[in-house]
């Protein structure tokens, strides 16, 4: 898998810990609080790096009737197995265009101006989408987002803006379909080389990731 921004962790990095995810995807918010507690625990020792999978970038079209209905039972499905919260409010609007595009272009402008941020972005859209259904496709919002976690949000607006920040995320659609990620959210280990090693793919609790991380940590370089 090529990593694909500058601020990518680089070889000489002992181990890092790759997040392909997406803001708008619920699973990816179902494992949220899992995601948190392997940072908690491992995060001293591997590196984060995020990459953005794109779950829906590009879409034109507000959500009819089946769609809403169909993306609401999968939510439903999601809160039942994690206990996260949702709020279905999102589902009375008509006019909603489910674009996961502006998201992942906003955690990748997170990761661009200070990658120690990224995660806190993802978590802050995740946030304010599934458990406030507030409009994260919104750049005000997404602004807004930015400033409560720490970023400047003149800065993070111009960034966000720019053809920089587009292709980038571009590259994070493209990293992720060429390295045949399966789905979200998947996290992997990465050993300061060549190699990366499949941590877990899609929604797992935290023991049998934490077991496997310890594996992988004790056996690679």
């Amino acid at each position: 898998m090529t990593e694909p921004t500058p601020t990518a962790p680089k070889a000489a990095d002992a181990h890092h810990l790759i997040y392909v995810a997406d803001p708008m995807c619920s699973w990816c918010w179902g494992f949220a609080p899992v995601m948190t507690r392997v940072l908690d625990a491992y995060g001293s020792r591997a590196t984060l790096h995020m990459i953005m999978g794109g779950l829906r970038p590009g879409t034109t079209h507000a959500m009819d009737a089946e769609q809403k209905s169909f993306i609401r039972g999968h939510w439903e499905n999601v809160a039942a197995r994690s206990g996260q919260l949702f709020d279905y409010s999102l589902f009375e609007r008509d006019d909603f265009i489910y674009d996961t595009e502006p998201a992942c272009r906003a955690v990748v402008t997170a990761r661009n101006l200070d990658h120690r941020l990224a995660y806190a972005m993802m978590h802050a859209i995740q946030k304010a989408f599934y458990a406030e259904a507030r409009d994260v496709t919104d750049a005000d919002e997404l602004m807004s987002l930015a400033g409560t976690v720490g970023l400047n949000t003149g800065i993070f607006r111009t960034a966000f803006e720019s053809e920089d920040a587009r292709a980038y995320t571009a590259q994070d659609f493209a990293t992720t379909q060429q390295a045949g990620v399966p789905g979200f959210p998947t996290l992997l280990l990465g050993d300061g080389g060549s190699a990366l090693n499949l941590v877990s793919n899609g929604y797992q609790a935290f023991e049998p990731i934490a077991a496997r991380l310890e594996t992988l940590l004790a056996t690679s370089g």
